[in-house]
């Protein structure tokens, strides 16, 4: 009888010292990478603070109320209602028309940006400006269109939605849960705080930076029913 034909055996063999002298050239700089970096810098690196972006949009919540006027911040209430706050708009969570000019006396059009980026009292309309929650989007027209003449529009059998509940916290005392989608309003600062907001949803505790911390979408609670007790 022949002799059992050992090429498979020569291959593995070949592999097993092809790893082995890569492992030889190859520990030698891992471990000299290790010791290289200083130990402190190494504590740094593990230790690092955690960055303000730790939740969705947190750090434009603070950008926006570190750079929000304080002019804005102080001033007294304009008492825009919800009612008022609905009547700008074709349904709950649509952009809302543009309530005045876009022109001044002069007859140059106003720039968006420059009262509603930072807040801040307008003497030609009397009154304190609402915060952007989006000043990354510019081309404001886009959406927001200043309504020219009623009458070019028919009337039709249009119902708008019903504007969410507020309140509902599941219990006495506890955050209330977000009423609204987050798309395009994820800086919750910009709509709750200052003169410019609506009264009934104006937070008193802005500094506390991080609102879903503790507020989250109301249809999260969804995910999280408690069990009735046996």
């Amino acid at each position: 009888m022949g002799k059992p034909d050992q090429k498979p055996d020569k291959k593995i063999g070949k592999l097993f010292i092809f790893f082995a002298i890569l492992s030889v050239l190859v520990l030698p700089i891992i471990l000299f990478k290790a010791f290289s970096v200083p130990i402190k810098e190494a504590v740094a690196q593990t230790n690092k603070p955690q960055v303000s972006d730790f939740d969705h949009n947190a750090k434009q919540l603070y950008g926006t109320y570190n750079q929000t006027t304080p002019a804005y911040m102080e001033g007294t209430s304009t008492n825009r209602t919800l009612n008022y706050y609905y009547s700008l708009r074709q349904y709950p969570g649509s952009p809302s028309g543009i309530p005045h000019d876009m022109t001044d006396k002069k007859g140059d059009e106003f720039a968006c940006l420059s009262c509603h980026e930072r807040g801040g009292f307008v003497q030609e309309m009397n009154r304190f400006t609402p915060v952007t929650p989006h000043p990354q989007h510019t081309s404001c027209q886009q959406c927001h269109m200043k309504t020219q003449d009623v009458a070019l529009f028919k009337g039709i059998d249009w119902v708008s939605v019903l504007p969410p509940k507020l309140g509902r916290s599941a219990l006495p005392g506890s955050p209330p849960p977000i009423a609204h989608p987050l798309q395009m309003r994820e800086n919750c600062i910009a709509c709750h705080v200052g003169p410019g907001t609506v009264v009934p949803i104006r937070v008193e505790h802005p500094m506390r930076g991080n609102c879903r911390q503790c507020h989250v979408p109301a249809e999260i609670n969804a995910l999280f029913i408690r069990k009735p007790m046996e």
